[in-house]
């Protein structure tokens, strides 16, 4: 997952898109990048970190220009590393191009393949520069090309594209992730999520639609729809955990849809005997309080998280990784102390973390204690934006809910059923969602995970 940000017609474009990234740091911390538009210039500042870490004043000043567009990633296609970090910048055939993305192509392996075999030298890991590489091959006006190298490519992703006179938006068919446009005494605002809108002041206009382009030039803005229609696939796991919760995504804010979730997660598991609900913070905070408002157990931080732990906190041995963890989340032994507890998080991956946290509250001396988690059981790898492990690390893809209960030392386990799921986040309306990780059933193809799965599958059978 990563957020993007685009400004146009401000003279403070740069220094708007970096308070912009602010706002989405949450979706991305392993890099941070701006590229501004200037006298027919684009010009560059990435750099590894965190928005704060990357940007300094001096840094700022120079990123002049009335078009902005920025960055902040974390990894799902191509390592941790300066050369993945975006906006990306290119000078092609229609002039110098920037370009951010917030997405997994599906079909990126074999594009790429194709691409080198016809001479093309790539300068990253990313399966955004694919984009522009096809980009560069296309003739016609930057428009025309931007479309005509969207329709070869598969998969999920919302796309920023600077050029010195023109920004360029762009949402996939599906709808997969988020996008929307702001407007700022005459400036026009792009972003992943409407928190970056919020902070900037800014006017929410829309959100743009699955398929949509958009150009922003001379100050005004064109939209149409070049590519076919596709069912609406909205990822369900950006109103679950992936979004701000002061953000409207897909058109309903997200406290009150995870609010929804725990309400939903009590009446399925009405007539559970509980003492106090705990959130495990910060993400399944607002469940929890939705779990209290509809069970009538009182709601209590009995966890609390620390945000100065540092990033790069070096663990040279197990006793001290431990540590490290429970450093992050302290449980509060008076709150805890004889009490059976309602433990609400938002997902269960791995499950190593939930077990730890699990064993901090029976040590502070709660006397029971109650998993409840605001989605299913995640069984599947995700392949159109989020860093899921592959299946065979997912413990509900290996396990059952009385194995993991098991695993996790709980004294019961509650996934929310699917189907409450999806009618709390379409609020009512379960249609339109990506529940992949939860079902397994994919609404595009994956070629790229096919065949390596066709690889593994023969290396397998040839060993045996």
């Amino acid at each position: 997952m990563c957020g993007i940000v685009g400004i146009s017609d401000s003279p403070q474009a740069a220094q708007l898109a970096h308070l912009g990234l602010f706002a989405l740091q949450h979706r991305g911390q392993e890099s941070a990048g701006i590229v501004a538009a200037w006298r027919g210039e684009l010009r560059p500042h990435v750099g590894m970190g965190l928005v704060s870490e990357v940007f300094t004043r001096a840094a700022l000043q120079s990123l002049t220009g009335e078009s902005a567009i920025g960055h902040v990633r974390y990894s799902t296609t191509g390592a941790s590393h300066v050369k993945n970090a975006q906006p990306l910048l290119f000078k092609t055939t229609h002039g110098p191009v920037a370009i951010a993305h917030n997405g997994n192509l599906t079909n990126a392996a074999r594009l790429r393949r194709s691409l080198e075999h016809r001479g093309a030298i790539f300068q990253s890991d990313t399966d955004t520069e694919i984009i522009a590489h096809l980009l560069a091959r296309e003739p016609g006006p930057l428009e025309e090309a931007v479309i005509a190298s969207l329709r070869q490519v598969e998969g999920s992703g919302c796309l920023l594209l600077l050029a010195p006179d023109q920004l360029i938006a762009a949402r996939d068919p599906y709808g997969f992730r988020p996008l929307v446009l702001g407007e700022l005494g005459g400036a026009f605002i792009l972003a992943s999520e409407t928190s970056a809108l919020n902070l900037l002041k800014a006017r929410y206009v829309r959100e743009i639609e699955p398929g949509e382009v958009v150009v922003v030039r001379g100050g005004k803005v064109s939209s149409r729809k070049p590519f076919p229609p596709a069912p609406l696939t909205r990822c369900v796991f950006e109103q679950i955990y992936l979004a701000r919760p002061d953000s409207l995504i897909f058109g309903r804010n997200v406290q009150a849809v995870r609010r929804e979730m725990g309400r939903e997660l009590a009446r399925q598991t009405k007539g559970l005997k509980a003492d106090v609900v705990v959130p495990v913070p910060d993400s399944g905070v607002s469940a929890a309080l939705g779990f209290s408002d509809e069970s009538g157990i009182p709601f209590e931080m009995g966890l609390v998280r620390s945000h100065y732990v540092s990033r790069t906190f070096i663990k040279p041995s197990q006793e001290l990784r431990e540590i490290a963890a429970e450093l992050k989340l302290a449980p509060v032994h008076e709150t805890l102390q004889g009490k059976r507890v309602v433990l609400v998080d938002d997902s269960i991956v791995r499950g190593t973390t939930s077990m730890k946290i699990a064993k901090s509250l029976r040590r502070a001396g709660a006397r029971e204690v109650h998993m409840a988690v605001s989605c299913p059981p995640i069984v599947s790898p995700c392949h159109y934006g989020i860093d899921t492990p592959r299946d065979e690390e997912l413990i509900a893809a290996r396990h059952s809910v009385a194995e993991i209960q098991r695993f996790l030392e709980v004294d019961s386990l509650n996934y929310l059923e699917l189907e409450r799921l999806l009618r709390a986040a379409g609020g009512g309306d379960p249609a339109g969602f990506c529940t992949a990780c939860y079902t397994g059933k994919y609404p595009t193809p994956i070629p790229d995970f096919e065949r390596t799965a066709k690889v593994r599958k023969g290396r397998k059978a040839a060993a045996g």
